[in-house]
């Protein structure tokens, strides 16, 4: 893309005061601003540079301001033993009361992940991050990172999949970046006071100098003109840019497997209340503090297929839905709404045949990834986050499945409990429940209770009270350890592989801006409690059927058993 250098340029600017922009030479578009030589411009101002050494490191900046605009880059990043630097690539303005938009890589040690460190500055206030790792090496090739920033939201993408949104909500007094012209900034220098492991592992200087590399600028923007008016909105097409369904879809995979930090559900960090600046479609449910009560009962209409494509298939009006594996890919959905508290039902039939190396799952939770899995889960989002799990783990022809269980509070889990099933879960469909309320959870297989964890936080063990979950389910591969501990590896002749699922019942509060919260008697499933006959059931099952008991496991917890193991 080249630069406008025309009259008719030159007139826009004088009359509208901004002009779109589109950049593509590191020497007539920006300048290296400190670092001395350390920032080296190459290949006739396509390439671009940047090295850090103990003196000092070094950085560039656009030389023109921007209200609104699309900036991509390509980057290379730091190779090998990284820990300690930093790789910025940003907009910001100046004074006190900046604004700014951030995507920093934050350097590790060899053979470990980068971690994408996002934020958002207005009026000079963050404490907006976002962080991720990446799912490819950053540092073997160029990647493209993009900031796209418009008059309705701010959009981070990285090689064209959207990460994360950032909503301008200033009609609900949340701010947002409008008024302040930015400029673009890259730099690389030394923070090993904090950026890698929280500052335990420091940068190794021996390993200097560290160099990045940035390739191929593009920036399509509003370039500020004085006290001029800003672009029109129809002038480009970024400018009333939005996210699609499918790019909808690329960041929930993003998030759900990659998301490690994100400030909308750091409720330690926030003890008065979560940020109002989570206001968005996406987290709308969790500002209200009331709730409705839900009955869902239709593949069609009350979940989202969120990957594998055609892979999933919804049949019998809404009443039936079909998740497949094949070598490529698995395939997962998710409920439309988020609850806080809940029983959930689903009927499934599992994988037939040689299921080794899969998992079914179904589940209340915010990330799980299982190969070859059927999962029932329960979870919410972020490195803090709750989950509620049922996994299904495959296993060779004649050989029991392994139901695991678990329980993730503010993102801690390592409370498993496993069974092989009395029936065969292949041959017709079972109903699998997570009966979750303010007293305990319940995990029930055709109405038999298998397994209880008790909400024990006056004890100070944790329990999932404080944040909305969705229920997912999935099929996807995890022969690295699914089956006999990873020894079994799938058989991919066998695929593709198969899991129904099957009259999807959901009775659970869903967080909503209008009605009153859940009371106590509104539903028969906030106040049970198993009974004398239920806690026969639940004794016969775990001393015939269970394999695996966290509580029972002393050679694991060396230091003691969980606190929650001993209290009854």
């Amino acid at each position: 893309m080249s630069s406008f250098h025309s009259a008719t340029a030159l007139l826009l600017v004088l009359l509208l005061g901004c002009f779109i922009a589109s950049m593509a030479d590191f020497s007539s578009t920006v300048d290296i601003t400190w670092g001395d030589h350390r920032g080296t411009i190459s290949r006739n101002g396509q390439q671009l540079s940047l090295s850090l050494d103990k003196i000092s490191g070094s950085g560039f900046q656009s030389k023109q301001e921007f209200l609104f605009g699309k900036f991509d880059m390509k980057i290379k990043l730091v190779p090998g033993n990284s820990a300690g630097t930093v790789t910025a690539y940003y907009l910001s303005s100046q004074g006190p009361f900046h604004d700014e938009i951030d995507m920093e890589f934050l350097g590790n040690l060899s053979g470990q992940p980068y971690t994408l460190h996002t934020n958002v500055y207005t009026q000079g206030k963050g404490n907006r991050e976002q962080q991720f790792h990446l799912w490819f090496d950053p540092t073997a090739d160029f990647h493209t990172y993009t900031i796209l920033w418009n008059p309705q939201q701010i959009m981070f993408y990285v090689d064209g999949g959207l990460i994360r949104v950032f909503r301008n909500h200033q009609s609900a007094g949340i701010a947002y970046p409008s008024k302040q012209a930015m400029r673009l900034y890259s730099s690389l220098w030394d923070a090993e006071d904090w950026a890698t492991q929280g500052g335990r592992v420091k940068t190794d200087w021996t390993k200097a100098p560290f160099t990045a590399t940035f390739g191929n600028i593009g920036i399509s923007g509003c370039a500020k003109t004085g006290l001029s008016s800003s672009c029109d909105a129809s002038s480009s097409a970024w400018m009333n840019q939005a996210a699609v369904t499918s790019d909808l879809q690329k960041m929930n995979w993003v998030q759900k497997n990659y998301m490690i930090y994100n400030y909308c559900r750091d409720v330690q960090r926030f003890p008065q209340g979560l940020p109002l600046d989570m206001y968005s479609l996406a987290i709308l449910f969790l500002l209200s503090s009331v709730f409705i009560c839900a009955s869902m009962a239709n593949f069609g209409t009350d979940v989202d297929v969120t990957w594998g494509g055609q892979r999933a298939v919804v049949t019998n009006n809404g009443q039936q839905l079909s998740l497949s594996l094949d070598r490529s890919s698995g395939a997962g959905f998710q409920s439309k709404q988020e609850f806080l508290f809940g029983k959930f039902d689903m009927k499934i039939k599992l994988v037939h045949g040689n299921s080794a190396g899969t998992v079914t799952a179904y589940y209340t939770n915010a990330n799980g990834f299982f190969l070859l899995l059927i999962l029932e889960q329960l979870s919410s989002q972020g490195a803090l986050h709750d989950e509620i799990d049922m996994e299904f783990l495959g296993n060779l022809s004649g050989q029991p499945y392994t139901l695991h269980t678990n329980v993730y509070t503010q993102g801690k889990g390592n409370r498993e409990q496993q069974f092989h099933l009395w029936f065969d879960p292949t041959a017709d469909f079972h109903t699998y429940t997570i009966l979750w309320n303010p007293q305990q959870i319940m995990w029930y297989v055709d109405g038999t209770p298998i397994r209880v964890y008790r909400n024990h936080e006056s004890s100070g063990v944790g329990y999932p009270s404080k944040q909305a979950m969705r229920m997912y389910s999935s099929l996807w591969d995890a022969e690295d350890w699914a089956t006999q501990g990873g020894r079994v590896k799938t058989d991919w002749t066998q695929a593709p592989f198969t899991a129904s699922f099957s009259d999807v019942g959901i009775n659970g509060c869903v967080w909503s801006g209008s009605g009153s919260s859940c009371g106590s008697s509104s539903s028969s499933w906030m106040n049970q409690v198993l009974v004398a006959s239920d806690q026969q059931k639940l004794a016969w099952v775990q001393k015939n059927y269970m394999t695996y008991n966290y509580c029972s496991d002393a050679q694991r917890f060396p230091q003691g058993l969980p606190p929650e193991c001993s209290l009854a």
